[in-house]
């Protein structure tokens, strides 16, 4: 007869085999969330750029089937349990797909771009601006000394590329 030992080890290895025993352990840490959480406390409310950047994340996460992770950053983060339309992040992210692209998360497009793209100004380099959402504690958000030249955009608007320079994303990232 078997051990309890050896039991649990052949239990183990067979979910491992399946594929079954990450999303067990994934599931099992989002209901442990989701009881703990607290929704009574106030979150602060989402900005422009958190809310694109939790949806390019939300879109990462579930091509790639990591849905309980997905689950845990809509709760924890606030954003709409709805997605947000492929199209509207797009344009809000000035943002031109080939027709290759839309099948792969838009992240996949950007990074592509940014890690192919040796043209740009400054020999490839990109110049990056603050965030445009107010800098507090309650958001994570501290304030180095670089960011107060001026340059950082008014609240409500994206930092990032100018409209006049969109970019193109093109498919054959993975």
């Amino acid at each position: 007869m078997a051990t309890i030992a050896e039991l649990k080890s052949a239990l183990k290895e067979t979910l491992e085999s399946r594929g079954v025993l990450g999303q067990l352990k994934a599931r099992i840490r989002a209901e442990v969330f989701n009881a703990l959480d607290d929704q009574s406390e106030s979150r602060p409310a989402l900005s422009h750029e958190n809310l694109l950047i939790n949806e390019l994340i939300r879109e990462y996460l579930e091509f790639n089937k990591y849905r309980y992770t997905g689950s845990v950053l809509t709760a924890e983060s606030g954003q709409p349990e709805v997605p947000l339309d492929r199209q509207f992040m797009a344009n809000e992210l000035n943002v031109v797909e080939d027709p290759s692209s839309k099948s792969v998360p838009l992240l996949y497009g950007m990074l592509a771009h940014f890690l192919n793209d040796s043209k740009g100004e400054k020999g490839g380099m990109m110049f990056l601006k603050g965030p445009s959402v107010p800098v507090s504690k309650e958001n994570g958000f501290s304030q180095p000394n670089e960011w107060n030249r001026g340059d950082i955009p008014e609240p409500g608007q994206v930092a990032g590329p100018s409209n006049a320079d969109p970019f193109t994303l093109r498919g054959g990232y993975r």
